[in-house]
């Protein structure tokens, strides 16, 4: 195990938000930089970032998970309308980090209180956004 050097962790950290592991660990390597997906993914882990690109869709599931929330409780948002998913199948649903994240920042006026009461680490994790 080598320490991470400082260009190393510029490289990451500039594209920590848009691509994933696996497509770091290419740029990392034309740079003369040989580095696991696994590791990236623990140091981003540890630099605050989610392993999660930008583009990448969350299922109900995912999302219930992550906040502590049931399933149905997710689902029932995307059903009213107040969280906006692509329906991939009968009781499936995928929600782009955009929509969740619209959501989240404003949600409708009563469950301000409970989206409020959510744990802030898992919102930036969902989120894929450095911890404050």
């Amino acid at each position: 195990m080598s320490k991470w050097t400082s260009e190393e962790l510029a490289i990451i950290e500039a594209k920590a938000e848009i691509y994933t592991t696996k497509q770091i660990a290419s740029s990392l390597k034309r740079r003369g930089y040989h580095r696991t997906v696994h590791a990236i993914a623990l140091k981003l882990n540890s630099l605050g970032y989610s392993t999660r690109p930008t583009l990448d869709n969350y299922s109900c599931k995912e999302i219930a998970q992550v906040l502590c929330l049931s399933l149905s409780t997710v689902c029932f948002w995307v059903r009213r309308g107040w969280l906006k998913g692509k329906k991939r199948s009968p009781k499936i649903y995928q929600i782009r980090k955009w929509h969740l994240k619209k959501f989240l920042l404003n949600p409708p006026h009563h469950l301000k209180k409970r989206i409020a009461s959510l744990d802030p680490q898992a919102i930036n994790y969902l989120l894929g956004r450095r911890a404050s």
